[in-house]
């Protein structure tokens, strides 16, 4: 019975050894083997069979890129002024053999290494130049850690400055003095739209002028052309009415016709003259009618005459 016994033990034992022997290795990891308490091989992603009781894994390697937060630190600016400072650094382990024997612990070693750069990187700025340069002191960072770095088999991918804390004074200074420079842009931009108006309101007015010099100036065209119409058309008419005047006095009974309305007209013209005034003088050859009617047909003769004398 005791023969079973101790041959289940040793299958038992062997089964142990032989299930520890095998090794998988998943993606994008790495495992460092010793023989004997030295470095014997670094094994990738894949399936493995160690020699029992020689191999030994001894340390795991993540190769993925891992994020490392850097805690708040003190930094003291150019200008002298203190403000907390904290980040967070992205590495890649690139050589697992490097790392499990450059360093003991190279987490911890390029967290501080980017705490100390980091201190001299923001001591070549001022406060107001920190703000500004925040993609270059990342990228100082990560030269100076990386270069310190690489006999540790790791890769400092990027850097980044999350916040930058600066003391309640200088916050309440800022504050301050942001807010005098929204009142000032303020400022400048309601005189910009006084401006403006002002200037609107000027060109308005004059182009308002401009139209009304302009229909002034046109209404006025207007009317002298209305009126040298009308002229024209007057004198056009008093030419035709004379024209046919002249013709008429060329007919039979013209002259007796002329005679009557010329003595009609007269005795007309004396009547309203009675009227505006209390007294008159009437030429004697006037004194009746028939000299009156004489002295008309003899101013027609007169004008007949030289008419006459003009058509020869």
């Amino acid at each position: 019975m005791e023969i079973p016994i101790i041959g289940i033990g040793l299958l038992i034992i062997v089964i142990i050894a032989f299930y520890k022997t095998i090794i998988i290795v998943p993606q994008r990891s790495a495992n460092v083997v010793e023989r004997l308490g030295r470095y014997s091989r670094t094994l990738e992603s894949g399936f493995y069979i160690l020699i029992p009781f020689l191999d030994k894994i001894s340390y795991k390697r993540s190769l993925k890129e891992e994020a490392l937060d850097v805690s708040q630190q003190t930094c003291i600016t150019k200008d002298n002024v203190s403000i907390g400072v904290d980040g967070i650094l992205y590495i890649q382990v690139i050589d697992a053999q490097k790392s499990a024997y450059g360093i003991e612990d190279y987490k911890y070693a390029v967290t501080q290494l980017a705490q100390t750069t980091m201190r001299s990187v923001f001591g070549t700025f001022d406060l107001d130049g920190t703000f500004e340069a925040r993609d270059s002191i990342n990228a100082q960072v990560v030269n100076a850690v990386d270069e310190a770095s690489d006999p540790w088999g790791v890769k400092v991918t990027r850097y980044e400055v999350k916040d930058i804390i600066p003391p309640q004074s200088i916050i309440e200074a800022m504050e301050k003095q942001m807010k005098a420079e929204r009142d000032k842009r303020a400022t400048i931009a309601d005189s910009e739209g006084e401006k403006q108006a002002a200037i609107n309101r000027a060109e308005g007015k004059r182009q308002a002028m401009i139209a009304e010099s302009e229909g002034e100036k046109q209404k006025r065209i207007n009317e002298a052309d209305g009126q040298a119409a009308e002229i024209e058309k007057v004198a056009v008419a008093t030419a035709k009415g004379l024209a046919n005047i002249a013709i008429a006095i060329k007919k039979d009974g013209g002259i007796d016709a002329v005679n009557l309305r010329v003595a009609e007209q007269y005795i007309k013209e004396f009547g309203n003259l009675a009227k505006t005034s209390n007294s008159m003088i009437i030429p004697s050859s006037m004194s009746d009618i028939a000299g009156l009617i004489a002295t008309a047909t003899s101013v027609v003769d007169e004008i007949k005459l030289k008419k006459n004398l003009s058509d020869t």
